[in-house]
């Protein structure tokens, strides 16, 4: 399996996504290694005009309401109809999609999530990249860093290793994809379209769409 099975577009549909560009013609473990970068020449080429409270690299979209306790450092981009709920932390490299809902407690870091997708409460999700319409149920944690704090590496379905050459990724995650209440989802994980992940499952490794984990 070459590194082309693993371009975006095999897990996600960018379409109705407004910053697809970030997106294009990349594996997930390179646009991860590529989003704060890319939110800064937003900023610096005037695309975007941070509109926040008092940070100067963090820009809200029309409709999204922001409960008073959230942290959102920046860079960040917060799409169109969003809710971020009471006590969220986003990171510095947070790109959300409209519709999505952040809720109590998450923490983000560095990672893209597409259109009307839950994170629904007391989730990590960090150097990730997750689809449209998933949803990721209550105290799911998207782990990003091996305990060996070696770098993360691929587990292909041939049974070779793709080294990401990254010693913080996380995992991308299909369109459509659910996954149940404190499951984890290592380091390097690949979950297709439309997959389901049962509760309390521990899950590495590449998925192809469709898969029932359980």
């Amino acid at each position: 399996m070459e590194n082309n099975s693993f371009k975006n577009t095999i897990f996600f549909d960018t379409t109705a996504f407004a910053l697809k560009e970030v997106l294009t013609d990349r594996t997930p473990w390179e646009t991860v290694s590529q989003i704060i970068p890319f939110i800064q020449k937003l900023f610096a080429g005037q695309k975007l005009t941070a509109n926040y409270k008092d940070k100067k690299d963090v820009f809200i979209g029309e409709g999204t309401k922001i409960h008073p306790t959230v942290d959102i450092v920046g860079p960040a981009v917060i799409g169109k109809n969003c809710v971020i709920n009471h006590a969220a932390f986003l990171r510095e490299g947070a790109i959300l999609g409209d519709n999505v809902h952040i809720g109590h407690a998450v923490e983000l870091k560095n990672s893209i999530i597409l259109n009307n997708t839950i994170i629904a409460h007391l989730n990590y999700v960090g150097d990730s990249i997750i689809g449209n319409n998933v949803n990721i149920s209550g105290g799911a944690i998207l782990a990003n860093f091996r305990l060996d704090k070696q770098n993360i590496s691929i587990k292909t379905q041939d049974g070779r290793k793709i080294d990401t050459g990254m010693q913080k990724f996380g995992a991308a995650i299909g369109d459509n994809t659910v996954i149940g209440v404190n499951s984890v989802i290592n380091p390097g994980t690949f979950l297709g379209k439309n997959t389901v992940v049962f509760p309390l499952k521990s899950v590495s490794g590449v998925h192809e769409k469709n898969a029932v984990i359980k």
